[in-house]
């Protein structure tokens, strides 16, 4: 005797003369909460990486290349896209390609946290391109060369990923920008390598040094030590607070005097006399001789020749180290900051 068949409890799989039909849904409870979305930031205050003469040890660090160029925040809304500089200046027309390529992202809404660089003929991020690309301090020319390096994601449709590790907020950000790739924004990949052999490569390829980053910490705004930076040669923020003329020199700037801050005032680290050229001397006396005072912001000591400005120009100094009453050794000048990134300034705090 045959079995009857019995019927699939698939729905796809019942007779062709059976009409397929879902099961009604229930009416939601008004009083089930919803899962709203978080509401973008209009400005999250950047993590700032504090400086250690060491790289740490641990499997919870990572590693990945220090970029030597101007910090952004590329937002992307509905609405468009905005990108901000460190200090919360909108630079979007600026960096017209990184827009443009963030518009093309396969995401909604975002927050891509990541450094604009320009490259040398080695590959290396050059700050100085990275100015003369923007038309110079001050300057409003777009660069066509910048590219942004994202290393990390705040905000991702419509989720504050802030309070979210690391570690998932870069799995979420290479699903954005992957790695090995050549549009306007580039993941900056995260390197697998002991920490001091790395920093040992990234000297001896002329590279700024390496950042480390915790795995397991959040996203905290400020300098709070979840983020390392170790550098080959020092590069900072300082105020220039007068010169020393000199005839022999370009631009008649014998040495620059600088000053770093120190909670709230100001102190006196030195000069440097080395680094420019007749161009860069020149536009940075007129911007000099804008700014004379006659009498210097803070303790210089005695100074022949000397010319003193108002504290507002912050110059990008390259040096090897501290001399032990505090100054700066083997200074070069790279640069002028600009406005939009002047919270660089160096605090002595930082020094270890």
């Amino acid at each position: 005797m045959k079995k009857p068949s019995r019927k699939s409890s698939l729905p796809l799989l019942r007779d062709a003369e059976v009409p397929i039909r879902s099961r009604p849904r229930r009416r939601r409870d008004p009083a089930q909460p919803q899962l709203p979305f978080d509401p973008m930031p209009a400005r999250i205050e950047p993590c700032l990486a504090l400086l250690k003469s060491r790289p740490p040890k641990g499997r919870q660090w990572a590693f990945e290349v220090k970029w030597d160029g101007y910090r952004l925040a590329v937002h992307i809304e509905p609405t468009g896209i905005r990108i901000l500089t460190r200090g919360g200046h909108d630079w979007t027309a600026r960096f017209a390609a990184i827009a443009a390529e963030a518009k093309r992202l396969p995401v909604s809404t975002a927050i891509l946290d990541g450094e604009a660089v320009v490259f040398d003929e080695r590959g290396r991020s050059d700050f100085g391109r990275l100015q003369q690309s923007l038309g110079g301090r001050g300057g409003k020319r777009t660069s066509r060369e910048a590219v942004l390096m994202a290393f990390d994601l705040l905000y991702f449709d419509g989720r504050d990923l802030t309070g979210t590790e690391l570690s998932v907020r870069r799995h979420l950000l290479e699903g954005l920008a992957p790695a090995g790739g050549e549009d306007a924004i580039r993941l900056s990949e995260e390197i697998e390598a002991d920490g001091d052999v790395l920093l040992r490569i990234a000297c001896e390829h002329g590279l700024e040094g390496i950042i480390a980053k915790d795995r397991k910490s959040t996203y905290r705004s400020g300098r709070l030590g979840d983020w390392l930076k170790i550098k080959c040669v020092q590069s900072d923020g300082f105020l220039i607070v007068g010169y020393e003329k000199s005839t022999a020199s370009f631009g008649g700037i014998g040495r620059l005097l600088l000053a770093a801050r120190k909670g709230d005032d100001l102190v006196y680290v030195g000069g440097v006399g080395t680094g420019f050229n007749e161009r860069s001397a020149g536009e940075l006396r007129a911007q000099m001789d804008k700014l004379i005072i006659g009498k210097s912001a803070v303790d210089t000591g005695r100074k022949r020749n000397a010319v003193f400005v108002r504290p507002e120009l912050v110059a990008e100094i390259e040096y090897r180290a501290w001399t032990y009453d505090g100054k700066l050794r083997h200074a070069s000048y790279k640069g002028l900051r600009d406005a939009a990134d002047q919270l660089a300034v160096y605090q002595l705090e930082d020094i270890l």
